[in-house]
């Protein structure tokens, strides 16, 4: 049996916080090159680097609970954005959470903590406390709301949740809410916004963590970096119309300079280098960022192909991309137990978020 490395408090051991489950919802989706030609073109007033921006995103596929070609948002104030986040959140939250459960063996009614992750909407009374009721949560259940962090979000996520199940003994479930649909902005020239309509898509991603669950990844540990110095290379700004995203080119070699690092923080304490690692779960926040991370962690192209295979079929969902790719991983890999696992997403601030899980055999 392994040494839970989770500290004693009280004179006893701590719990060993699992992942045991992982559940899905996506709103209906449309081909990169459907958007293109029957949307994005035209906004984009047929711009030569528009198109080649769309084409050369690494997305064949994406999701919207707001459909381009049947309804317009652009002119929307945020407050009918946010109303509408509520509307289609909810659904697709209850069943995100319900694949969950039951992927976990988990029973609703020994949930303690339910976590709500998302950067697209907001409400109070807010969707946690709508969702509680809807799956018939006990008024018991503990909440927490993780907003605004952006596309790193799930891991500090997944570092609190974890945290409540190793000293609490908490079964936690963690929904990434994510509808970036609802933040389409008017037309613009400007070619960070060319990325970002390029790239950004919808889902629900849930996940439950388990105290000494004997199936799923040990949360073993999380590490983060931030470089305030380019905090304004990817912002994500609250507008009269909605959010605005501001995704610099620069990115990927800011993020450059962090990512052996964080790694190796990661994984020194348990003397493992980058060659132990099993499988990565890099957000795939565009196709260069996939480059970089390979090229500075010496990686192979295939080490990375969940990562790439959920941005080609399902864009970057913000939040929950990570876990999307986590879930293609234990889908597609044999994974032996005590197989090391590393998580990696990045976000404003500029941040660089990394966990490294730990796999556990039933």
């Amino acid at each position: 049996m392994r040494t839970s490395p989770w500290p004693a408090a009280g004179g006893r051991s701590l719990s060993i916080p699992t992942l045991a489950g992982i559940g899905t919802a996506f709103p209906p989706g449309r081909s990169q090159g459907e958007l293109w030609d029957g949307f994005f073109r035209e906004h984009f007033e047929n711009r030569s680097i528009a198109e080649r921006v769309f084409r050369n995103s690494g997305v064949d596929h994406r999701h919207g609970a707001v459909d381009p070609l049947v309804e317009d948002v652009r002119g929307w104030g945020t407050q009918k954005r946010m109303e509408r986040f509520m509307t289609e959140g909810l659904p697709l939250g209850v069943e995100a959470i319900e694949a969950c459960l039951a992927d976990a063996g988990v029973d609703r009614a020994d949930v303690g903590l339910l976590s709500v992750v998302t950067c697209t909407g907001y409400g109070t009374p807010g969707v946690d406390i709508l969702l509680a009721r809807e799956l018939g949560l006990s008024d018991r259940t503990q909440r927490l709301h993780v907003g605004h962090m952006g596309c790193y979000a799930a891991v500090p996520g997944l570092a609190a949740v974890s945290d409540a199940t190793a000293a609490r003994g908490k079964v936690a479930i963690m929904l990434c809410l994510e509808l970036t649909s609802l933040h389409l902005q008017e037309p613009t020239r400007d070619v960070e916004q060319i990325v970002a309509h390029a790239l950004f898509s919808d889902a629900a991603v849930a996940t439950a963590v388990v105290p000494d669950a004997p199936g799923g990844f040990e949360v073993v540990d999380v590490v983060a970096r931030t470089d305030v110095e380019h905090a304004q290379k990817m912002r994500w700004d609250v507008t009269d119309h909605g959010f605005r995203m501001a995704l610099s080119p620069r990115v990927p070699k800011v993020l450059e300079k962090h990512v052996a690092g964080v790694v190796e923080e990661l994984l020194a304490p348990q003397n493992l280098t980058p060659a132990d690692v099993a499988g990565w779960a890099v957000h795939p926040g565009g196709p260069r960022i996939i480059d970089v991370v390979c090229e500075q962690l010496d990686l192979a192209e295939e080490d990375l192909e969940e990562t790439a295979s959920v941005l080609r079929e399902n864009g970057n969902c913000s939040s929950g991309t990570v876990l999307l790719v986590l879930d293609r991983i234990r889908a597609r890999r044999d994974l032996p137990d005590g197989a090391p696992v590393v998580m990696m997403a990045f976000g404003p601030g500029l941040t660089l978020y990394a966990a490294l899980l730990r796999v556990r055999s039933s």
